[in-house]
């Protein structure tokens, strides 16, 4: 007659529910390039980060936006669509409050025209525009 077989048990402590796992760390938008891939070059990427934007209220959301797309502006990817790289640097531009928001709202838009809209509306609001000018 065969032992019976033992069947081990491991409960799981709080630690192991609480310990953060590397699913589930925030990265950039999962964005559609069309054909192939492409890669940022780290002096891109540096030129970037050297303007960043984060979520001040002294700091400027329009002309941190125009900044931003001047440089993107001199960036030309054969197959890649200028959305694409937009897309891809703009998490590099910001820091702080900002780049919380970035990865708050990175599933619910999908396109560089509605993003960059929905990042001006939260870090240009109507006060700013309505406030006294001196």
């Amino acid at each position: 007659m065969p032992a019976p077989s033992a069947t081990l048990i491991v409960a799981k402590t709080l630690h192991d529910y609480s310990t953060p796992a590397i699913a589930n760390v925030p990265v950039g938008l999962a964005v559609n390039v069309g054909e192939g891939n492409f890669e940022l070059r780290v002096s891109l990427i540096t030129m970037v980060q050297a303007n960043q934007f984060h979520g001040l209220p002294s700091e400027d959301a329009n002309a941190h936006l125009q900044h931003f797309l001047e440089l993107c502006d001199m960036i030309v990817i054969k197959d890649v669509a200028p959305e694409s790289i937009r897309l891809h640097l703009f998490p590099f531009s910001l820091s702080r409050k900002a780049k919380q928001w970035f990865y708050k709202k990175k599933e619910a838009v999908k396109t560089w025209d509605k993003y960059s809209m929905a990042f001006l509306v939260n870090f240009f609001p109507m006060g700013k525009t309505n406030a006294p000018r001196g």
